[in-house]
């Protein structure tokens, strides 16, 4: 029982001492962290109090900035540095190559290029092969746009210090910038294995991809990055113009829609990805989407490309499905349409269709026309341009006629006729349609028309 007691009186002692020294050691280090505020805190009051008296008080000079400098606080230790590498010519007791640094470094993080450039001129005559001396000389000509002349320095950083991931992020873009991107490709993966959360890496490596044509990865990458807040509106753009380009309207439509998601992106960049997407829309038939983004556009950027001439133009197809049929279908339904035109073109005639030839210029059709007052072979051409058909090509159907002993010629197109094809019919049985009149044509044109073969 005594050795029992003697145990647990042990074991009492043991914890009281162990929850002693608990907050002993918590409070040496307040106490200590206390201290080391109050010691910065009268640093910088002691170190303002002696600069009023002298501003080149080398000492104070040389303490406070390197203070501001390991906090980082580049604002703040800027003007001491400045002093100093004023001071340094004269004063030898000034470490001028390690001042000179420091105050370049300031400078390069506040985007006071000038006096970076000036500062690291001085270190490059003593230090040229420092890293941090390559590194933000590499850095003042990147952030100035003088990619060209930062890359050398980049990689002579590289070979001081091969662990600093920032060095490969700057030069895999300062390359990117100029274009040289099968170059800048292993320099973006070393980068983003040191940083795979970084988004503009990750987009400018899929462009990366996409321009040396690695599309897959490229794809990948974009569609991937299509929600992201700040990069997803240009992600969107780029994954639409690759499928768009591999005639993948539906997925192009996809990618874009999500885009104009992006409320909060650049309205640039919103009305390019409005455009592409309506062109989607009406390259794909769906010309009520494809005006509604083309309207969107006209009211938020007026006169944007040639937007006011393809709502004219495709209001007027969405309005006439046989002019939308004419223009945009594909063979199969502009074929049928052709034939409906032909049946319907004489009123109270008989229409037999010999033959129908489709030319990559043309269609034609072959018919033999019956009426109760004549009946002849007609050949029937259609155009589907929406320019000016010339001469030649009214001279061409002509001979045709002649070819097969037709006795008239009919000719549609979607846009006008020159002034030398106009002239060439006179006195030749050729007629000459243009948009005007296929317009109202294709607007009463029968539906239900039956053909006969």
């Amino acid at each position: 029982m005594d050795n029992y007691i003697s145990i647990l009186t042990a074991v009492l002692v043991a914890l009281v001492f162990i929850i002693l020294l608990s907050f002993a050691l918590k409070s040496g280090k307040k106490n200590k962290s206390g201290g080391t505020q109050r010691s910065r805190q009268l640093i910088i009051r002691d170190a303002t109090k002696k600069l009023a008296q002298d501003p080149h008080n080398i000492s104070v000079l040389t303490e406070i900035s390197n203070l501001y400098f390991r906090e980082h606080a580049w604002d703040k230790a800027f003007p001491y540095f400045q002093t100093l590498y004023a001071l340094s010519t004269a004063h030898p007791e000034i470490d001028q190559v390690d001042v000179s640094i420091k105050y370049a470094i300031c400078a390069v993080k506040l985007g006071k290029i000038p006096e970076a450039f000036k500062a690291l001129f001085m270190a490059r005559q003593t230090r040229p092969d420092h890293f941090d001396v390559n590194f933000y000389t590499g850095q003042a000509y990147f952030l100035n746009k003088d990619y060209e002349k930062s890359i050398p320095f980049f990689k002579k950083a590289i070979i001081a210090n091969q662990e600093v991931s920032d060095t490969y992020k700057f030069l895999a873009q300062a390359l990117y910038n100029l274009h040289r991107y099968k170059e800048s490709l292993p320099y973006f993966k070393r980068a983003l294995d040191a940083n795979p959360e970084n988004r503009e890496l990750m987009f400018q490596m899929a462009d990366v991809f996409n321009e040396t044509g690695n599309v897959d990865r490229a794809l990948k990458i974009f569609i991937h990055m299509r929600p992201d807040p700040e990069f997803g509106a240009r992600a969107c753009l780029a994954a639409g113009i690759i499928h768009a380009n591999n005639n993948q309207l539906e997925l192009a439509i996809q990618d874009l829609e999500i885009g104009t998601k992006h409320i909060d992106a650049p309205l640039e960049m919103l009305t390019n990805i409005r455009y592409r997407l309506a062109l989607c829309y009406l390259k794909n038939n769906n010309l009520t989407q494809g005006l509604h983004y083309l309207k969107e556009i006209q009211v938020t950027v007026p006169n944007y490309k040639d937007v006011y001439q393809l709502i004219n133009r495709y209001q007027e197809l969405n309005q006439n499905k046989n002019l939308q049929t004419y223009l945009m279908a594909g063979n199969s339904d502009f074929v049928a349409l052709c034939r409906k035109i032909v049946v319907s073109y004489y009123k109270r005639s008989r229409v037999k269709i010999v033959n129908i030839s489709v030319q990559a210029e043309f269609t034609e059709v072959l018919t033999e026309v019956d009426t109760d007052k004549w009946e002849d072979s007609v050949i029937f051409r259609f155009y589907r341009t929406t320019g000016s058909t010339g001469e030649l090509f009214v001279r061409d159907l002509h001979a045709k006629l002649r070819e097969t002993k037709a006795g008239k010629g009919i000719c549609f197109s979607a846009g006008t006729y020159t002034d030398e094809a106009r002239k060439y019919i006179e006195g030749r049985p050729i007629d000459l349609i243009e948009k005007a009149s296929l317009v109202k044509m294709l607007a009463t044109l029968d539906s239900t028309l039956a053909i006969k073969l």
